[in-house]
């Protein structure tokens, strides 16, 4: 039985549990139920916050189970003192007696759990769960440290290397720098950006410079050695070795230079002293910083300075035993192979050749690490002109390789972004010319990107929407931001395309330069809204046409009534024009009561021209015409529902209309207004049965009933119209 026991305690899951708990016997039930729960548990039970803390601070726990109420300790200061200490260990309060709201409180505190001591098997299931988000929040925060420490490292590679780093325009205007940078110029970073290199050199340099950045744009090769003068802010002369490369965008246009800059004032200097004495030249190799070396012809070391030594790990000797191949990685050795066949014999044959020939190579080192290093070469002569060493000087170039690395990626970052955007992205300058533009512009203008730089943005907007345009770029550059404005343009084909514009202002050194913003192809929208307000048009026409033809129909069946619908049309609309209602509802108006009383053709003709009072069985077959014509409409597809304004239109304010007897806000607005029109008009208008009884007769009875039948509303504006603003109604004669 023990040999059993001890099995499958083995196959248990250790966990590390400090008990919160004055109850001996309660620490044990939990102990059993971890024990049930498939939990090995190595538990110390406390009872105070003194030995709480000193658990904490001697030993590590997976689990925290404290009890609510102790003598003299409680779960809410077990919290809080695990909270004071800062020690992330999940907690579960364990208690016999806890309210919800207690329970719920505890959990506000920052308990992850509560458990009944009456229903320990929660306990298990509530502990798996928060060891398994411990260690979520634990490999979170590691992986957040990671990052943060992986950023930190690679933004403080080229803040810390000592060469500078530039980038500049096709101009020669400085767009990006390193504070190395700012040190070997003598300029704050604020003056340097947009600075022209003429700031810095004299005429002489200038073209110089203009020379080297002008052969490297024609060939798109690099310009690994460039030596030149500058002049510092300070009025100081110094001189600096440039590497220069062709900066391309992603479909390989030119944008500008990019490359590594390195005061080599001194070193210029150390030249000068080499050029006085072999002696002077061995001294100065020894107690410069960067390695050099010396090869006889048959590429043997012949010299090597203690530099060398610092830089490889290699013991002066090794150094010297050390064979080419074993110096440098494969690659490398392969690269130095090639280059030293092209120049030895050139060295050889012409007395006056004198390569300076910067390499970049992979070094060796002792320790098994790699280095980056750059080898700048030359050929040295005895007094006779004869070629008699190679002349290697070695510099470490590792951070600068990772920081043009990290650069590199950074740059492809950024330009998938802005390349994967749909929108076009643009700068232009304050007299509208194109200082930049995304390559979306091809697709969508047909345009290359190249080809639009420097050309002006109205040539490719209609002429007579360039005073908006110029408008709006103006308050762009004011400092309004300019959102959703609208403009044609003309694409290279010459269809003209719709765009949607937004774009700010942009800044150098403190003054406004120019605008940037996004351009969206909003054509096809365009176009959308145009066939769709089109469509609407045909509709509204075929809608009149049809309520025109309807309205005839009633007309034709009862021609003593002709006119009727068309005055009561015009009326209603305009009392829901002085109402203030909207165009939409207007229309909504003038339609259902142009033909509200189509259900009268359902009604005898001998009926409708009766010359004399109507029976109660008759006028009840006159109130049929609203349902008929409710019938009639119901089916046909009108904006609005004019269908049952048509059936509302004899319903009255106080219920004693028809057909259904409604009362007050049951009835439509709509059919109110009909209603007001339709008995002002029927008053004041001839029928077959009386004469005309005259406008003022049928102001007065809709003003007298004034929000007992008809809409107060309806009525006050109708009133209005009549005796303000002098409205009339046509009347047949």
């Amino acid at each position: 039985m023990a040999k059993n026991t001890e099995s499958e305690m083995s196959n248990l899951q250790s966990l590390r549990v400090l008990m919160v708990e004055d109850s001996e016997d309660d620490m044990l039930l939990e102990i059993r139920e971890l024990k049930k729960g498939g939990y090995n548990p190595v538990y110390e039970r406390v009872e105070t916050a003194t030995a709480m803390e000193k658990a904490l601070k001697d030993k590590q726990w997976d689990i925290i189970l404290c009890d609510y109420k102790l003598p003299q300790f409680s779960g809410t200061k077990a919290i809080a003192l695990l909270k004071e200490i800062n020690i992330d260990i999940p907690v579960i309060i364990v208690s016999g007696a806890i309210g919800e709201e207690t329970a719920v409180e505890c959990m506000r505190l920052g308990a992850n759990d509560y458990i009944m001591k009456n229903n320990l098997s929660r306990l298990c299931p509530a502990i798996t769960r928060e060891l398994e988000e411990a260690n979520s929040r634990s490999k979170r925060k590691q992986a957040e440290e990671a990052l943060r420490q992986s950023e930190e490292k690679y933004r403080n590679i080229l803040e810390n290397i000592e060469d500078g780093y530039y980038e500049v325009d096709l101009n020669g205007n400085f767009t990006f720098f390193n504070t190395s940078m700012c040190r070997i110029l003598g300029y704050p970073q604020e003056e340097m950006m947009g600075m022209n290199n003429r700031h810095f050199t004299d005429k002489e340099n200038a073209k110089k410079l203009f020379k080297t950045f002008n052969e490297v744009y024609k060939t798109g090769e690099p310009a690994k050695e460039f030596d030149w003068q500058i002049i510092r802010k300070d009025g100081t002369k110094r001189y600096v070795e440039v590497s220069v490369s062709l900066q391309k965008n992603s479909s390989g246009q030119p944008i500008g230079f990019r490359g590594i800059s390195r005061d080599i004032t001194e070193r210029k200097q150390a030249e000068e002293v080499l050029k006085v004495s072999e002696a002077q030249y061995r001294w100065l190799s020894e107690h410069i910083t960067d390695g050099v070396w010396l090869l006889d012809m048959n590429l043997k070391p012949t010299y090597q300075s203690p530099s060398m030594e610092k830089l490889t790990g290699f013991t002066h000797e090794e150094l010297m035993e050390l064979p080419m191949e074993k110096r440098v990685t494969p690659e490398s050795f392969k690269l130095a192979f090639e280059l030293f066949l092209e120049l030895i014999p050139r060295i050889m044959a012409d007395s006056d050749y004198n390569p300076l020939r910067t390499l970049e190579l992979e070094c060796c080192c002792k320790d098994g690490t790699i280095l980056w290093t750059e080898n700048k070469l030359s050929g040295i002569r005895d007094e006779n002109g004869k070629p008699v060493s190679i002349l290697a000087e070695v510099r470490d170039i590792t951070e600068r390789k990772q920081a043009e690395e990290a650069l590199r990626e950074s740059e492809y970052k950024y330009k998938s972004l802005i390349e994967n955007i749909p929108d076009i992205i643009f700068t232009i300058d304050l007299e509208g010319k194109i200082t930049f533009v995304s390559q979306r512009i091809k697709e969508i203008l047909g345009y290359e990107n190249a080809e639009m730089i420097n050309m002006i943005i109205f040539n490719f907007i209609p002429e007579e929407d360039h005073q908006r345009a110029m408008e709006s770029l103006q308050k762009g550059v004011k400092g309004e931001k300019i959102r959703h404005f609208q403009i044609p343009m003309i694409t290279k084909s010459g269809e003209r395309l719709f765009f949607e514009c937004s774009f700010s202002r942009v800044y150098k050194d403190g003054a406004v330069v120019g605008a940037q913003g996004t351009a969206v192809n909003i054509t096809e929208r365009k176009r959308a809204e145009e066939e769709r307000q089109q469509s609407f048009e045909r509709m509204r026409k075929a809608l009149r046409a049809t309520v025109l033809s309807i309205s005839m129909i009633v007309e034709m069946k009862d021609p003593y009534t002709s006119g009727h619908q068309q005055r009561v049309s015009d009326l209603a609309r305009s009392i829901a024009t002085e109402m203030g209602l909207s165009a939409d509802r207007r229309d909504f108006i003038r339609t259902a009561s142009a033909i509200h009383d189509i259900g009268k053709i359902s009604i005898p003709s001998e009926i409708l021209s009766k010359p004399t009072k109507l029976t109660d069985l008759e006028f009840n077959l006159i109130k049929t015409h609203v349902r008929a014509g409710y019938d009639i409409l119901k089916d046909i597809e009108f904006p609005w529902p004019v269908a049952d304004v048509v059936l509302q239109h004899h319903e009255r304010m106080n219920g004693s209309g028809y057909p259904h007897g409604l009362k007050g806000d049951d009835i439509l607005p709509e059919a109110r207004i009909l209603a007001v029109a339709d008995v002002v008009e029927a008053i004041a208008s001839h029928r077959p049965y009386r004469p005309a009884l005259g406008i003022d007769l049928a102001l007065e009875e809709i003003s007298g009933n004034k929000g007992i039948l008809y809409d107060a509303d309806a009525v006050d504006a109708c009133l209005k119209l009549f005796q303000e603003k002098g409205y009339t109604l046509v009347l047949k004669k």
